[in-house]
Formats: structure tokens, C-alpha cells, sequence
């Protein structure tokens, strides 16, 4: 078993609580979906914002799900690059598994297709 980094972004319309929560947990969802892991097989979870989204940690979402209490969270402020996609959030989900890289599918939600158009697929 090895360790691989999933990566998943989404964007919210509005810098506002429940938009950022809600938006946590779906694109959160998505990525264990199309993934096929369970919260006990996740090493870690790094959350990330553009620093226009101030309301609310997006960690608070994802501790509320359901056998995800335990699963360790941080969250971090991205990089503030000029042009960059705002109202972002972005996710790195650390997984114990035995996909080999090609297999694991990356999540790009919303605006956030855009970052990475190669990626950004549907189911």
C-alpha cells in the first residue's frame, strides 16, 4: 500500500458560510466517490482558500461527516497570486491505497475546471 495525494477544487459564488461548508462537503464527497475510499483508509486532509473567503473554516464541514471525526485537517490560506481563480477552495486528500498515480481521479468543480481543464472530467 502507498500513500497519493488527490486533488480537488471548487468555487463558491459568494464569501458566505453555509456556501463555503456546503461546497466543502461536495466536492469532498465527489472525490471519495469517484475514488472508491472510505475515511478510514485517508492519512490527512490539507484545505486551502483564496484569502476572499473568510466566513467559516472548511474544515468544520467535513469534521461533521459521519466516521470523518478522527481523520486529521488543516487549513491553509493559498498563495495569493495575482490573477489567480478567486473564491477558491481547494483540497489535498492523502489516501492509503493501491491505485497506482493514473488511477486516481482528481476532482475539478465549477469555476474551478478552469485550473485544470486535463483533469476536469466527469464521472
Amino acid at each position: 500500500m502507498v500513500n497519493r495525494g488527490i486533488r480537488g477544487a471548487t468555487t463558491v459564488t459568494k464569501n458566505e458560510e453555509n456556501e463555503i461548508l456546503r461546497e466543502t462537503v461536495v466536492l469532498l464527497r465527489e472525490i471519495v466517490e469517484r475514488n472508491d475510499v472510505i475515511a478510514e483508509d485517508i492519512c490527512s486532509v490539507w484545505i486551502t482558500m483564496t484569502a476572499d473567503l473568510d466566513a467559516t473554516f472548511p474544515a468544520r464541514a467535513i469534521r461533521e461527516i459521519e466516521g470523518w471525526e478522527m481523520v486529521p485537517l488543516m487549513c491553509s490560506v493559498e498563495i495569493p497570486v495575482k490573477g489567480s481563480l478567486p473564491q477558491c477552495i481547494r483540497l489535498m486528500v492523502q489516501v492509503n491505497t493501491e491505485k497506482s498515480q493514473r488511477d486516481i481521479r482528481h476532482v475539478y468543480l465549477n469555476e474551478a475546471q478552469k485550473l485544470r481543464p486535463d483533469l476536469s472530467q466527469s464521472k
